[in-house]
């Protein structure tokens, strides 16, 4: 191919060795800003830790008091989380110091995602056609702003309501909960970045949609079969208690609905599109 002329993305033709080139300042440019990120956090130790990480295994999360109003309001004092039964405990020497420098770590990576993401797309667009980077406009928008939603309500609901019942769970009041804090650390993370990854269904979606690998018939057809898929994901996100399940299937349920619709109106454009350029092609014929 004559160098001279345009590739897919309007942009001159790369090898092989350029485009390795071309990832490798991307992925620079992204490990600065996660390291960036990361040391910020490092240097937050009181916040970070006892502010954010240790939040919900206190009775005065700011979910559990809302529980609690909830609860006050519809005269449901049950539904009040007023004692948190389990302790937190380092068991080795260094536990503490791994703890915060990989706790840092994953902070650097959840604020540094947009920029990830960002950086990812870059490296991705020029090799788009034009309509197609035309279609995707906005997508490091709407990709990080999902993120970020799934990630609240994974921290915020979902993370503690399962810390809450699993250190409620006993099946002897003479044994205590005595929770080492990696496990903490990985029920905390696993429950707030899995929420985090689920919410970005619509945005799957939609690129499934624009690549006409999807249509909203399709998942009409297969709602029953996503709603016991919804359920399953809930069961394994959250722990085997009914209400928490029920609180984080609705939200996904939710997404699967608005992700037929944006596949109902990608196809919908997409139609329009490709009649408008036949009867381009029919006028110069």
């Amino acid at each position: 191919m004559d160098p001279t002329q345009p590739a897919l993305g309007d942009q001159h033709e790369m090898s092989f060795i350029d485009h390795l080139e071309a990832l490798r300042w991307h992925i620079i440019r992204a490990a600065i800003a996660v390291v960036a990120f990361a040391t910020v956090a490092f240097f937050s130790k009181d916040f970070l830790f006892h502010d954010l990480i240790l939040g919900p295994s206190r009775a005065d999360f700011w979910t559990y008091r809302m529980f609690c109003r909830f609860g006050a309001w519809v005269g449901a004092p049950d539904l009040c989380i007023d004692k948190i039964g389990f302790v937190i405990q380092n068991r080795e020497m260094s536990g503490q110091l791994t703890m915060h420098i990989s706790t840092s770590f994953i902070v650097g990576l959840v604020l540094g995602f947009p920029y990830l993401f960002w950086e990812l797309w870059r490296f991705i667009k020029p090799g788009l056609y034009p309509h197609e980077r035309q279609n995707s406009q906005g997508a490091v928008f709407f990709v990080s702003v999902l993120f970020a939603m799934g990630l609240l309500f994974g921290y915020y609901i979902a993370a503690p309501m399962s810390i809450n019942f699993l250190a409620g769970y006993v099946v002897d009041p003479t044994i205590e909960n005595q929770i080492d804090m990696q496990s903490y650390l990985s029920t905390l993370t696993t429950m707030s970045l899995s929420c985090a990854f689920v919410f970005e269904l619509p945005m799957i979606v939609f690129f499934l949609a624009k690549a006409g690998l999807i249509t909203p018939e399709i998942m009409r057809v297969y709602r029953k079969h996503a709603i016991v898929v919804i359920l399953v994901l809930a069961a394994i996100i959250t722990p085997p208690d009914v209400s928490a399940q029920i609180i984080v299937t609705i939200p996904i349920l939710l997404l699967y609905e608005l992700s037929i619709n944006i596949a109902r109106v990608v196809g919908r454009n997409r139609t329009a599109s490709l009649n408008a350029q036949l009867a381009e092609n029919k006028g110069i014929a």
